[in-house]
Formats: structure tokens, sequence, C-alpha cells
């Protein structure tokens, strides 16, 4: 049924993954699209009591955004991916049930931020996070949004205005990745918590979730607000593509 995705179900588990991990499952508008579809599912299904988000592959959990769909846009075009992040994050912030990031590499620009909104996240020592989308010419908007609700201003300026990626340890310390485990633990250690999370009695699981969200709702709004005006106004200017051109030919140099 997808192409870009796999999903499974481990007893009252459901297990998402990234599936394209020779570009380190970068993601396009079709791979959002089943993502919404297998939450959807997932969220359906009496029996899933918990929710594994992952990514294929033993390099990354998700390399974000693939510039080589979003270097061809106009403002338009912009506005409407800027929906579609909506879409993504709104089903993601309006599941009943817990979901948990097995973080199994880097976890990058939108990536990063899918992995901020999960419930818990498991990594491995190797695993980088951060918001790099400034190195392409990506303007971020929902980005900022959602550091400033978990670590504040002044972290949320530094690794947007750098783009530098966070290791582990950091991550750890400022509480974005919940557990630190081998790497050949992670899935284990995801599941063993998801499981424990299944547990929990739904009605109280899916109120608690509900108070999370009425709590960053109105941020997360002035964020898609704020992206549509800022993403216009960025690939009007042309900046973001050339950018991406030039971002993309100095990858294509390295791997030559």
């Amino acid at each position: 049924m997808f192409k870009f995705i796999l999903t499974e179900v481990r007893g009252p588990v459901g297990i998402i993954t990234l599936n394209r991990p020779e570009i380190l499952n970068a993601w396009n508008r079709a791979m959002r699209d089943e993502l919404v579809v297998a939450f959807d599912q997932f969220e359906k299904q009496d029996g899933v009591r918990a929710i594994i988000l992952t990514g294929a592959g033993d390099r990354a959990f998700g390399a974000g955004q693939d510039l080589n769909e979003t270097k061809t846009f106009d403002a338009d075009r912009a506005e409407e991916w800027v929906a579609e992040w909506e879409r993504l994050y709104h089903r993601m912030r309006t599941l009943s049930k817990p979901l948990v990031v097995a973080l199994n590499g880097v976890a990058a620009g939108s990536a990063f931020q899918v992995a901020l909104l999960g419930d818990f996240r498991i990594g491995h020592p190797g695993v980088r996070m951060g918001q790099p989308e400034i190195n392409s010419g990506i303007a971020s908007t929902t980005g900022p949004w959602i550091m400033k609700e978990m670590i504040g201003l002044a972290r949320t300026i530094d690794l947007t205005l750098t783009g530098r990626l966070m290791d582990a340890e950091e991550s750890h310390r400022i509480g974005l990745i919940n557990r630190i485990v081998p790497q050949d633990r992670v899935m284990a250690e995801s599941l063993a918590l998801a499981e424990e999370l299944a547990a929990k009695p739904p009605v109280a699981m899916r109120l608690d979730k509900q108070r999370f969200r009425e709590m960053t709702e109105a941020g997360f709004r002035d964020s898609l607000a704020a992206g549509v005006r800022i993403q216009r106004e960025a690939y009007a200017s042309g900046e973001p593509a050339r950018m991406m051109e030039e971002f993309l030919a100095k990858r294509a140099a390295k791997r030559a």
C-alpha cells in the first residue's frame, strides 16, 4: 500500500518506518501523505495502544526535506508546502495514543521537528539532532516554535541561526532525548517503553495528550501563519532555490 514508509504491528504497538534510506529518509509530499494515512490507520485500530516512529537503515532517522523537491518551489508552491506540514503536524498532535520516536541516526530539519512532536525519544551515542535549514536557504518557522516550547528562546536562536547539529549527549542533557542506549538496543528499548505506555489507562492517556495539545495550540497556529508569510517572501526572493542548488552541488562534489 505504501511506497515510502513501512508499517507493522507488534502486539499493542504500531510501528511506522520511514523508508528512503538511500537518501537518509528525506521526505517529499508523497511520503508526508503516507505518514498521515499510517497515523490515521493506527489511531483507528483499537488493538494498537502505542506507536513507534523510526527510520530505515543505521545512518538517519531522517535528513528532513528532500531538497530536490523544494528547489523548484515558487511562492505559491511554498504556501502549499506549509499546508502539507500543517496536515502532518496536526495529525501527530491529535493522536490519542503515545508516540515513541526511535532515533537511529541523524534527525535534521523537519525530521528533527517531527521527532520533537513525539512524546518520547530514544537514541544512541551516534545520534545528531538540529535545525540546519538555514544552510540550504530555508527559513524556519515551525522549527523555532517547537524548539522554544521545549528548550527556550536562547537555545532556539542558537540552533536556528547557526544550523549546527547537537550530539546525543547535548540533546540528552537539555531534555530532547529521553534515553541513550547502545545502537543495537534502540528498537528494543523503544518497544519496551511503548508496551509500558500501551498498558496505561487509555482515557487518561487521551486526555493528558489532549491537554498538552491545548497548551501549545496557539503557538502552533501562529507558526503556521508565519510560515505562509515568511515562505512566500523567501521563495519569491529566489534565495532558497539558489542556496539549495549550491548545497546539492557541493554535496555531489564531495561524493564524486
